[in-house]
């Protein structure tokens, strides 16, 4: 691989091949024509000494670059941008969130408590989505004073009303519709469909509403939609935005007041290969798709973007523990495993995986990357080619910045990782590394017997 062919393997600002100027401790001199990953301005191997592994990173330039291609793409419409907390709930990655102005959806009364850690002025732009809320969580939120309820059934239309009344504050709503819309998705994260336990049939959302407006402490304020994640294809969004249009249409013909359109989440990324798209074009799209059914309407667009933000600002960084040999099987035994990103054995999920160190003319090798869990379903790729790699080199799972961390477990009494922020040359530990101790402290031991 030539050093121009290594340039054009980067997903810049976030990870890209750069020079190997950088040589870490104990390591010969590389190549002349080698190159180093880095995450913005800083090269991965600096961070694995100081940090070990594994380790999640983040770049907080291409985090910012997307809020931005976000709010042009959507111009002078009125929108707000409420960043979907459950892709990534890391209070820094919260707190350089709401620096950019944004809103957040949240799911649960824990993740409404982060974003009140941050910044408690943001609870004036969240939205509470989920389909079990508790009546404590209720409380907490008409208490913090967020914009939004998203209903998802007539019980919990009435929980909230008594919370509402309970406490004398208004519950500002909008019933989450289920259009009935298949998304192109993996069926665990496809929403839309009357099967899923999410949302409202949309058939049966005008009786809901009429039955919310005739209690004083509910505002019926919006109609709400989410389909699923990552999807890719604009066709699903626009069927759907065409139902929700007809439906507010209808709902103000009943003397109901629809300030806001929730239009969820579910913007897809492209896992597989080098080259991402263009996201400003696509995000350019996107808001093409979602406001041409809402044109005339005048409603205040709420978008719920969580994947499509962190998703390729994230890596985990992995290091080869051993290589190893079943019959024709060819195995790379890494530090990282399936409780620190459950995605591959989960959702069968593609991520790259790259090397670290790029020589100039690798030989390839046909592996599965493979963790030390005692699962066999504990992998992160199976039978792919990648360059040679040797006991000690260092990986980088990328894309990995959404559902990655959060979805983490302590499966096997294993620590979770670190997290650091990334921001051109500056680093920042944003989430120390657990200690066993720490998994052990919440449990309470036995007392011996005399």
């Amino acid at each position: 691989m030539s050093r121009a062919e290594t340039q054009e393997r980067g997903r810049p600002p976030a990870f890209s091949y750069r020079p190997a100027s950088y040589r870490p401790t104990g390591k010969s001199a590389p190549g002349a024509a080698d190159s180093l990953l880095h995450c913005d301005d800083v090269a991965l191997p600096r961070l694995a000494e100081r940090f070990g592994t594994p380790l999640y990173m983040y770049s907080a330039s291409t985090i910012r670059q997307r809020i931005r291609a976000f709010d042009r793409a959507f111009g002078k419409a009125p929108h707000t941008v409420c960043y979907s907390v459950k892709a990534n709930s890391n209070l820094s990655i919260l707190r350089l969130l709401a620096k950019l102005g944004c809103g957040f959806d949240v799911v649960s009364g824990g993740e409404l408590e982060r974003v009140l850690r941050v910044d408690r002025r943001a609870t004036k732009k969240v939205v509470f989505s989920g389909v079990g809320k508790t009546s404590d969580e209720m409380r907490m939120a008409l208490q913090a004073g967020i914009l939004l309820f998203n209903v998802e059934s007539g019980s919990e239309l009435l929980a909230l009303a008594e919370s509402a009344t309970r406490l004398k504050k208004t519950a500002r709503i909008a019933l989450r519709v289920n259009p009935d819309v298949p998304a192109e998705t993996h069926p665990y994260i496809s929403t839309g469909l009357h099967q899923h336990k999410f949302g409202i049939p949309i058939q049966q959302a005008r009786e809901l509403y009429a039955r919310a407006a005739d209690n004083k402490f509910l505002r019926v304020s919006g109609v709400s939609v989410h389909i699923g994640s990552q999807i890719t294809d604009m066709t699903p969004f626009a069927a759907t935005m065409e139902r929700v249009a007809d439906l507010v249409r209808l709902l103000r013909s009943d003397g109901h007041v629809i300030d806001y359109v929730d239009a969820g989440g579910g913007l897809g990324i492209s896992y597989e290969g080098w080259k991402q798209n263009d996201f400003a074009a696509r995000a350019r799209k996107y808001a093409q798709t979602l406001l041409g059914p809402l044109r005339g309407l005048k409603v205040h667009l709420l978008l719920e973007p969580g994947r499509s933000i962190v998703g390729p600002a994230g890596a985990l960084l992995t290091r080869v523990i051993y290589k190893k040999s079943n019959g024709g099987k060819h195995f790379l035994v890494v530090d990282a495993a399936m409780n620190d990103l459950i995605r591959p054995s989960l959702y069968q999920a593609h991520h790259e995986i790259v090397p670290v160190h790029a020589s100039a003319h690798p030989a390839d090798e046909i592996v599965d990357v493979v963790g030390p869990i005692c699962e066999t379903g504990d992998f992160f790729a199976r039978d792919r080619r990648l360059p040679v790699a040797e006991e000690g080199d260092l990986l980088a799972i990328l894309d990995a910045g959404a559902y990655g961390m959060v979805l983490a477990s302590n499966y096997n009494t294993r620590p979770r990782p670190a997290e650091v922020l990334v921001d051109g040359k500056s680093v920042k530990l944003i989430r120390r590394r657990e200690t066993v101790g720490d998994l052990l402290g919440p449990e309470l031991e036995q007392s011996r017997r005399t």
